[in-house]
């Protein structure tokens, strides 16, 4: 399972001209589920991302985790981040997990 994180003051997922998630401060996470990944590496991971320390405290430094701060996180599902880049020119994505395994997994991230 792989997150990128990005701290956000507002974003957005927009299909088709219709907003279908959004979220205000706090983070836009890209979520990537192998094959191989687990309902306990799914909380582990999430658990990580919502106390990760990223948000600035009143001194200016980075000491506050999204807990910390009340934020919200918008998760989208983002098979290509599972892409093996090793072979060519053409990524692979055979270690993506299939739709229902990532989907059951994506919703234990949620949870």
């Amino acid at each position: 399972m792989r997150a990128v994180v990005q701290r956000v003051s507002r974003a957005r997922v927009v299909v088709a001209g219709e907003t279908v998630g959004a979220t205000g401060p706090g983070l836009c996470v890209l979520l990537g589920v192998a094959a191989s990944d687990t309902r306990d590496g799914a909380e582990r991971l999430a658990g990580k991302v919502v106390r990760l320390r990223i948000f600035e405290n009143e001194s200016g430094k980075f000491d506050r985790s999204l807990l910390d701060i009340g934020g919200e996180a918008l998760v989208v599902s983002q098979f290509t981040l599972i892409a093996d880049t090793a072979k060519g020119n053409r990524p692979s994505f055979s270690d993506a997990a299939p739709p229902e395994q990532a989907e059951a997994l994506y919703e234990a991230f949620l949870a």
